[in-house]
């Protein structure tokens, strides 16, 4: 068995299947010039040199590769962090042609129950290939979506079939991953990526399809990103066939994000306007612009951390933030907690002049 160790980094012909919820694992090998192909897809990474981050990762495994001793891995992060794209261009290293009837990847998020690793998992897991020596390959994308059954009996696969199968187990949240999966992979954690690294990939995307925008809109793309060049793909892709130019305004507007001058107004409004004026400026504002208040609390958290408050009153915001923010989770109306809110900055009003 191979011994678990934990990597942290700072920064589709179809698989012979019974299911037909599997991804297509070589989609990336698509014509790229197809109009109606996804970006994410166009400009997926086919090979470990091609992609843009994980530089730890990808050296570890290609060692791996290169000494023949694949152990099942594990791989956990943020989405839109390559986990997904790193496997595939493992696939394609490993089996080339082969790959369809070598390797077989399911979404878990899809097939959570016991049924897929009795029936699906296990019947590949234990046939032969004809012609064909080496490991197989099972990818389970989506894991942490698995029912705690399903991973018992996962658990139990990959001990059986260790010899002839090689498992990947992708997930969001290796916590929902149980400890007896856990520590049977070698374990990989997908850190977002660098803004250097989306900027470069960014520009080449930009390059080629001749898309027509500015500094701001490239800063405020890479801004929302968070780390995920999934996001940056979608969004850009989807500016771009709704705008000629795009620009900071125009991208904010395709994500229904609030922008930073937004935020600014809201601000301003719930620290120096009446009660009554700035709940109905703000409320006209969503209204307008489609904005939702989780989105808006999430924006106002930095923008309060970066104002000379007194400790006291930034402390009584933050709380109060968190508070509205958890209100919200568990349903309740953004009327009533938009209310709560101005209210909250009226009162840190009142303590900063105390």
């Amino acid at each position: 068995m191979v011994e678990a160790m934990d990597i942290d980094t700072s920064p589709k012909k179809q698989a012979t299947s019974s299911s037909d919820k599997g991804k297509e694992a070589d989609i990336a090998m698509l014509d790229s010039s197809s109009k109606n192909l996804p970006w994410v897809e166009k400009y997926r990474p086919a090979s470990l040199d091609e992609l843009v981050s994980q530089s730890d990762i990808v050296d570890t495994l290609q060692r791996f590769i290169d000494d023949g001793k694949l152990p099942h891995l594990l791989f956990y992060g943020p989405p839109g962090t390559g986990k997904t794209t790193t496997i595939l261009a493992i696939a394609r290293k490993l089996y080339g042609k082969n790959l369809g009837s070598m390797a077989l990847e399911l979404n878990a998020s899809d097939d959570r129950g016991i049924d897929v690793i009795r029936d699906q998992i296990k019947t590949f897991a234990s046939t032969r290939t004809v012609f064909s020596t080496g490991l197989k390959l099972v990818i389970l994308d989506e894991a942490d979506a698995m029912t705690t059954p399903a991973q018992s009996a996962l658990r139990r696969v990959i001990e059986k079939y260790t010899k002839n199968v090689r498992f990947c187990i992708i997930c969001n949240y290796v916590s929902k991953i149980i400890p007896a999966v856990q520590s049977r992979c070698t374990r990989f954690r997908f850190s977002p990526l660098k803004l250097t690294d989306i900027n470069g990939r960014l520009d080449m995307i930009v390059e080629r399809e001749g898309i027509n925008i500015s500094k701001d809109g490239k800063n405020a793309l890479i801004k929302l990103s968070n780390g995920d060049m999934r996001r940056v793909l979608n969004v850009l892709q989807a500016c771009h066939a709704a705008y000629p130019r795009i620009d900071n305004d125009e991208v904010y507007a395709c994500t229904g994000q609030p922008s930073p001058d937004d935020i600014k107004r809201i601000v301003d409004w719930m620290l120096n306007d009446e009660f009554h004026i700035a709940l109905s400026n703000i409320t006209a504002l969503k209204r307008d612009k489609g904005l939702a208040l989780q989105d808006i609390i999430s924006e106002l958290t930095p923008y309060v951390n970066n104002i000379d408050f007194p400790p006291a009153t930034r402390i009584h915001l933050l709380e109060k933030l968190a508070e509205t923010e958890y209100n919200m989770s568990v349903g309740s109306t953004e009327k009533i907690q938009l209310s709560a809110l101005v209210g909250a900055f009226k009162i840190g009003v009142e303590i900063a002049g105390n």
